[in-house]
């Protein structure tokens, strides 16, 4: 069976790294707002600052004497290597809010990908067109029954939900990967002040009744999001809500490009040189070929999403309108 297959996330747990405690049923993301004092500043630091203690403590483990291997998708493996258990199926279902990229940043994600490739030849790398970051994980790993159940429970907020970016507009910038020993990202942290670097939205441009500025956060946005699906009486069942907002680049298939110190030190210098690219390249830079900043909702709202959607998949309920 599938179901007893070791998880990469229980092997290799996404710890929150902002010191953030949460109160027994808070709104995991009103509690860091309210602990930012609603300041966007503060809440771009809690959010650099668990992104920035993460990628040191890989680090450390990918460089430890005492190394011992990556962790691999065990899933993922076979559902790419159809000879490792041929005839497997992936049979944990789930239901998302997922905010997808606007093209000039899935533009800055596979340039990255390609970089990254360069190093590390046999990593898998998420196809383009299924890049995605999770606003929220509703419910995860359960049967098509349970999530049809908690579908139908949900489907006459979702409408409301899978649109609201059009209203509320949040930026995210300062673009740099984030890594683990199981999978690597490209994540951003919320605007506080930045100058704006997006093109234009698609006309015709709205602006009456459109909340924007960097004081309502992507932070505020997935507060919203959390609260929205709590009030159509569906119990929130996320794995963990840390101050990350990033978008799955690629994941490793074996242990090939990293099974000496040498090679894996050269991933790390690989990921140290782009990560410096991205901050003296295209950060903040009004002239470089890559844009480092994402508005959520432009170009399409929010993917309202179930299936066996790990890596991309699954189908789509209702896709928000973007702008």
């Amino acid at each position: 069976m599938s179901g007893q297959l070791p998880l990469p996330d229980a092997q290799n747990k996404l710890e929150d790294l902002s010191g953030i405690v949460l109160q027994p049923g808070e709104n995991p993301y009103m509690a860091l707002i309210k602990a930012c004092d609603e300041k966007p500043a503060e809440i771009q630091s809690l959010y650099s600052a668990h992104r920035t203690k993460r990628n040191a403590q890989q680090k450390q483990k990918f460089l430890a004497s005492d190394f011992k291997e990556l962790v691999i998708d065990q899933y993922l493996l076979r559902l790419e290597v159809p000879t490792v258990q041929p005839g497997f199926r992936d049979e944990r279902n789930c239901l998302v809010i997922w905010a997808r990229p606007p093209n000039h940043v899935v533009e800055l994600a596979v340039k990255v990908q390609e970089l990254l490739k360069e190093a590390a030849p046999s990593v898998w790398l998420m196809p383009a067109h299924r890049m995605h970051m999770t606003a929220l994980e509703v419910a995860f790993s359960k049967t098509p029954e349970e999530i049809a159940a908690l579908v139908t429970a949900l489907r006459p907020a979702i409408p409301h939900t899978v649109n609201y970016p059009f209203s509320h507009r949040s930026r995210l910038v300062k673009p740099m990967i984030s890594y683990d020993l199981s999978a690597f990202a490209l994540s951003f942290v919320p605007a506080s002040g930045e100058s704006p670097l997006s093109p234009e939205p698609v006309g015709p441009v709205v602006k009456e009744g459109i909340t924007e500025g960097d004081s309502y956060t992507y932070h505020h946005l997935r507060r919203d999001v959390f609260d929205q699906i709590q009030d159509a009486g569906i119990e929130v069942g996320s794995r963990y809500q840390v101050p990350s907002a990033h978008i799955t680049l690629g994941r490793y298939l074996s242990d090939e490009d990293h099974d000496t110190p040498e090679k894996r030190e050269k991933w790390i210098k690989t990921i140290d040189s782009i990560n410096a690219w991205l901050e003296n390249e295209v950060w903040d830079k009004l002239d470089s070929k890559f844009v480092g900043e994402w508005v959520v909702g432009q170009e399409r709202g929010l993917d309202a999403r179930n299936g066996a959607l790990w890596y991309g998949g699954g189908r789509t309920i209702m896709l928000g309108e973007g702008f």
